[in-house]
C-alpha cells in the first residue's frame, strides 16, 4: 500500500531524538501562515485539532495531520518529510536543534493514485 506521507532516514532520526526529549509527538502540515509550508512538530496534544484536520498517516509512529483545504492542494502527491540544517518554525519542536523539517513531495503515479482512491472508498 502506498503511503500519503513518509519520512527520510534523517527525518526519522530527528523524530526519535525529539521523542526522547519530549515524549509522544504529532505533526501538522502547515498551510503557509507563520511558517510557510513547513511540517510542524508538537508534543502530542499541544495542538488542538479541528474537524477539518485530516489524519493522513504516521511518520516515526507519530500521527501526521493536514487541514482539508491544504489537503486538496497536496492530495495528488506523496509528502516526504526530510530534515535540513537551519532554524525552522518558531512553534515546531525541532527549532532549537539547529535543524528543521522540510516537506518534499512527488506526484503519485496513476496506479498509486487509483490504489489510494480505492482504499478510501472501501
Amino acid at each position: 500500500m502506498v503511503e500519503r506521507v513518509l519520512a527520510t532516514d534523517a527525518g526519522l532520526e530527528l523524530i526519535e531524538q525529539l521523542k526522547a526529549k519530549h515524549g509522544p509527538l504529532m505533526f501538522h502540515q502547515s498551510g503557509g501562515c507563520c511558517d510557510g509550508s513547513s511540517p510542524m512538530c508538537f508534543a502530542e496534544g499541544d495542538l488542538f485539532l479541528g474537524d477539518q484536520d485530516l489524519l493522513i498517516g504516521t511518520i516515526g509512529d507519530c500521527p501526521f495531520y493536514i487541514h482539508e483545504d491544504q489537503y486538496e492542494y497536496w492530495k495528488h502527491t506523496q509528502l516526504i518529510i526530510d530534515v535540513v540544517n537551519g532554524r525552522g518554525g518558531m512553534f515546531s519542536l525541532e527549532g532549537v536543534e539547529g535543524k528543521r523539517f522540510l516537506t518534499r513531495s512527488r506526484a503519485f503515479t496513476t496506479e498509486e493514485y487509483a490504489e489510494l482512491a480505492a482504499s478510501t472508498n472501501s
